[in-house]
């Protein structure tokens, strides 16, 4: 009797008949395999590469092993057209796979789907997976980012302090913009911890705050190397930072959770290193600018300053006090000149008309005569006593009367206006209403 291949292969055998049901090869590698690719998800799988063979079909067949086990591994033109990489014996390598058997020849085996470099693929995968979380927090947002400051006072540097890395950003530090202070926060930047050690030194630069801006930086590697950058802690302590932070962590090509996290991202160490500063020679250039220009201002403003000063030294010596006086007393003299000729010229008409009152009323009762003459010399004296009441109101000797002196050098006789031109000891002479003194300077104030 042939056997049924439909029958399942749970039951061997059939309990009324008595009958055994029997598999053939085939069936049984058919079934197993259906158990298989049924009963197992798309499997991710690590392990090293050997056996690897390349038939003209384009198919990738090999062995994929751990210290342990092996398991055989088939790899279809269609799915390593899409690989990165060149896989080779020892690579090690993680496969996303389903489970089967080869039913030809009963072989357990993965048929591989998708291939990633070992090392590489878990911490691409980890980093992503990190990449998408933080960026659904915010971390990464434009609106946290800060403003470096232009021309910083203080620098500081996280990083090892004996790599290549240092040296680079002490370089360009010193060559572009050597006015700057240097803080180093030395950590580790590679290995078990080197995050933690990151983190402190962030929080020990912001506990300090003696800086204007941060650079968290290490040489290139590869991306297990620069792990310590794609840790969350690390994410966490630069985002909350308030010092601005500059990330320059591996080569041009490497990206990082921190460059993502940082306010700025630099290709190179070095690249942040020019960030930060400005460039020297065109600090130069601009300040040497600004001052020709300053000095330009200052000359014009000198200038403008020196002419206003000669028109108020112009207006104070018009109306200087000694200035005035000396006006004053000259329209005194002239007063007293036209009083006197006046007086003279009054005098002498008055007089002709006494003369002739007194031919003419020669006749006339002396007292009427005497009467008449009293009543013109009180007329003359009035008149003489108002010009000499204008006189002295415009005398110097007047002005003398209300408190005012002159004073003058005592050795050259020199009007004196300013008292900053003696000095204590020198002598001077004060003419005062009535007599004048000598003195000595003892105290100069300037009010």
């Amino acid at each position: 009797m042939a056997p049924d291949s439909n029958r399942s292969p749970i039951s061997s055998s059939n309990a009324n008949s008595g009958e055994t049901d029997v598999f053939t090869v085939s069936r049984l590698n058919r079934e197993a395999r259906r158990l298989l690719e049924g009963g197992l998800p798309n499997l991710w799988v690590s392990g090293e590469i050997s056996n690897l063979a390349r038939p003209g079909s384009g198919h990738i067949y090999f062995t994929l092993k751990d210290d342990q086990a092996q398991v055989s591994c088939a790899m279809f033109r269609g799915n390593n057209r899409k690989l990165n990489f060149q896989p080779e014996n020892g690579s090690q390598v993680l496969v996303q796979a389903r489970v089967s058997i080869y039913e030809a020849r009963g072989n357990y085996q993965l048929i591989v789907e998708h291939m990633e470099d070992g090392g590489e693929g878990l911490l691409r995968r980890k980093f992503e997976e990190l990449k998408v979380r933080l960026g659904e927090a915010g971390l990464f947002d434009e609106q946290h980012k800060q403003y470096l400051p232009k021309l910083p006072g203080c620098i500081g540097i996280i990083t090892s302090p004996t790599g290549a890395a240092i040296r680079d950003i002490l370089h360009i530090l010193k060559r572009r913009y050597p006015a700057a202070a240097v803080i180093i926060y030395p950590t580790r930047v590679q290995g078990d911890g080197a995050n933690n050690e990151i983190v402190d030194a962030l929080e020990l630069a912001i506990e300090r705050d003696e800086c204007d801006v941060l650079i968290i930086a290490r040489g290139g590697g590869s991306l297990e190397d620069l792990w310590s950058f794609n840790e969350e802690n690390v994410a966490h302590a630069i985002h909350n930072c308030p010092l601005p932070v500059v990330s320059g962590v591996g080569h041009e090509i490497d990206f990082t959770i921190a460059d993502l996290v940082a306010d700025v991202r630099a290709p190179t160490p070095s690249g942040a290193a020019e960030i930060v500063t400005p460039d020297k020679d065109e600090l130069l250039r601009t300040f040497t600018g600004l001052d020709r220009r300053a000095g330009l201002s200052l000359q014009h403003l000198r200038s403008a300053r020196t002419d206003y000063h000669r028109q108020l030294e112009k207006r104070l010596d018009r109306m200087h006090p000694g200035t005035v006086l000396d006006q004053l007393c000259q329209q005194a003299d002239d007063l007293t000149r036209r009083l006197v000729a006046g007086t003279q010229e009054h005098l002498a008409i008055h007089h002709d008309e006494r003369r002739q009152l007194t031919l003419r009323l020669r006749n006339a009762r002396q007292q009427q005569l005497a009467s008449e003459i009293r009543h013109i010399i009180n007329t003359v004296s009035s008149r003489a006593a108002v010009a000499a009441g204008s006189l002295n109101a415009v005398s110097p000797l007047a002005t003398l009367e209300r408190g005012y002196a002159i004073v003058r050098d005592a050795t050259s006789g020199k009007l004196l206006s300013d008292a900053t031109r003696l000095k204590p000891g020198d002598g001077i002479s004060t003419q005062l209403a009535k007599g004048q003194f000598e003195a000595t300077v003892d105290k100069i104030s300037k009010d």
